[in-house]
This record gives structure tokens, C-alpha cells and sequence, in this order.
């Protein structure tokens, strides 16, 4: 039985892939890529796409993007989508990681759930076949919801797959996707078109605005997430939960010797504060911001700074005036 593994994200395309190829008589392996970026569902893409290969009876590996990942998205050799995304160099990234796993598998091709023409940037035939020739798959990458629209690739050519019984899917529309997945009896399916924080905006913008402060870890990205963002004097992050679970996630991702910040005599955000060098003003501005979205004794605006190492402090202010400060509010 010929083997292949596919490219299998817990999305609808992807999914369809893989129960084209099974039905084909493929033996399929199904490979998932976690990105700190992904926003498809509340537990992440592995949780789907690991759902998806136990109902389908077929394996799965998991890769993560970590800090290898992050410096292909700091400097894509071929650039920008709309805003972070670098769709190009993604898909390079991935599909060099799956061609070493080939042959651990035994597998003679990799497929993934690509669409042509549904991705702006890296679903174009031009884009496709510049893809394959960077990761060095010419000819063993099969697309099958738009194979007959692509020039035949080796498991087509040997008779692996027949080219017959794949498609011709093309643009962004979904029609012939939702028809397959009813004659599939596909139940659950996340992200129809797609999850990745880096094509949205102000996203974006935060990164791009942490990057250049040279705040790039994987700890830092998960903090881009969560709270509202602002910049102080010297180049010092401050970051403010919006919610009780915003608070609770930011808690959690502060190191020991990061500074939480909270107002005395009412509700409060947890502002948090980076461990750095810091002038005085840094501290009492980042109270400031505290007292601003907190609720407080207006008799009594005090402010408990601390960190888990066991430092703690109470700090008389006032509310921040945006107006009349140099904070910059990021997004």
C-alpha cells in the first residue's frame, strides 16, 4: 500500500484531503504544525486535527513552530502577505519539516488541502511550484481539491492516485467544499477558511511594534494575545487584563520576578510590568494606568505592586491622563 503524509491543519480543507486520499487507498499519516499564531478554537488546531485523525483511524505527528519558526517571520525571504503574514516561507517551513519525516514513515509523497487561487500569496501556480522547488518536493507535493487544475505530479504520473478521482476546486468560494462534506457525513470542522493571527491587522501591529523592541520569544508572542498594550518612557511594556480571565492567563505567564499591579478598595485589571531597568516614574505611571481602568476608594487611590518572589508594595497616585503623559497606547 503507497503511504503519503498530509498536511492536516483541523480545517475543512485539509480534512477533505485526508478522506480523499483514504478513500483513494492511501495509506495516510497525518501531519499537524502548532503555531503560537493559530486562533482556529479555543483548545488550538492540535486538539482538532487530533480529534479528526482518531475518527478518520488514521496517525498523527505534531510538530510545533517555535523559535526557529519566529525568526522566519521576523525576516521572510519572500515577504509580507497584507500585514505578517508570511504565507510563503510558512509553507516552506512546514513542508521541510514533513519531507524529513518521509522516511521515518516510508511514505512516497506529501498532499495537503491547498486550494488553488484561495490564498492570494501562496496559492498561485506560480507560487506553488516556486514552494515545491524550495523545499525540494518537485513533483511529490499532490493537491487534491485542485489537482486537475495543476500540471500532474509524480503519484499522479505512477498511477498512486487516480488523477480521475480528484478535483478541480478553484477561488475562495466554499460551495464545493460544503457539498463534499455532506456526501463525506463530515460532522465537526473548525476554521472553514483559515486561523492565523498574523493576517489580522492589529495583531499585526503589535508584533511588529514587539519585534522592534527586540521582545520575540515565544513567551513574548503569547503576551501580544492577551490585554490592552502600552509603551512607557524607555521602552518599557505594560500590559493591562481586560477580564478576570484575561488576569488570571497574564498571572500565569509572568515570570517570578516580573511586577503585577493591582488597585486597593475595588475592582481591579492586573497590570503587568516586565522585570527591567526602570526609573521610579516607570512604576507610578504604570499605577497610574492601573487606577485608570480600575475601581477604587477615590478617597484612597493606592495601588499594590508586587511579584511572586514575594516583594510587595503600596503606591499612592492618581488616574493616568492619556493627554498629558508620553505613554503610547499600542493598539
Amino acid at each position: 500500500m503507497i503511504k503519503a503524509l498530509g498536511l492536516l491543519s483541523g480545517g475543512l480543507d485539509s480534512t477533505l484531503a485526508v478522506k480523499l486520499m483514504i478513500n483513494s487507498g492511501i495509506k495516510v499519516t497525518a501531519i499537524n504544525f502548532v503555531s503560537p499564531f493559530c486562533l482556529c478554537s479555543k483548545k488550538g488546531c492540535q486538539h482538532q486535527a487530533t480529534r479528526i485523525s482518531r475518527e478518520l483511524g488514521i496517525k498523527i505527528k505534531v510538530f510545533s513552530k517555535g523559535e526557529d519558526y519566529l525568526e522566519i517571520v521576523k525576516n521572510p525571504k519572500y515577504g509580507y502577505g497584507k500585514n505578517m503574514n508570511p504565507c510563503i516561507d510558512c509553507r516552506i517551513f512546514m513542508l521541510k519539516k514533513t519531507k524529513r519525516f518521509m522516511d521515518e514513515v516510508g511514505a512516497s509523497f506529501i498532499f495537503t488541502g491547498e486550494v488553488l487561487g484561495q490564498r492570494p500569496m501562496s496559492q498561485r501556480k506560480k507560487a506553488m511550484l516556486l514552494i515545491e522547488r524550495e523545499s525540494g518536493l518537485e513533483g511529490l507535493i499532490l493537491r487534491p481539491l485542485s489537482a486537475k487544475l495543476l500540471i500532474p505530479t509524480i503519484p499522479e504520473k505512477y498511477g498512486w492516485v487516480n488523477r480521475e478521482k480528484l478535483l478541480n476546486i478553484s477561488g475562495r468560494g466554499r460551495k464545493p467544499q460544503f457539498e463534499l462534506v455532506k456526501k463525506f457525513n463530515i460532522k465537526d470542522y473548525t476554521c472553514p477558511a483559515g486561523g492565523c493571527r498574523l493576517t489580522d491587522s492589529k495583531f499585526a501591529l503589535r508584533l511588529k511594534e514587539s519585534f522592534s523592541y527586540g521582545e520575540d520569544t515565544l513567551k513574548d508572542i503569547k503576551f501580544l494575545k492577551y490585554g490592552r498594550h502600552f509603551r512607557l518612557a524607555g521602552g518599557i511594556k505594560v500590559i493591562v487584563g481586560r477580564n478576570e480571565k484575561e488576569n488570571l492567563i497574564i498571572s500565569n505567564l509572568a515570570d517570578r520576578e516580573d511586577w503585577l499591579i493591582e488597585a486597593v478598595g475595588g475592582r481591579s485589571p492586573l497590570v503587568y510590568m516586565k522585570n527591567k531597568n526602570y526609573h521610579k516614574s516607570n512604576i507610578e505611571t504604570a499605577v497610574s494606568i492601573c487606577l485608570k481602568y480600575g475601581k477604587y476608594n477615590p478617597d484612597n487611590p493606592k495601588a499594590r505592586i508586587y511579584n511572586k518572589n514575594g516583594f510587595e508594595e503600596f503606591i499612592y497616585s492618581k488616574p493616568l491622563n492619556f493627554e498629558n503623559s508620553d505613554v503610547k497606547r499600542i493598539d
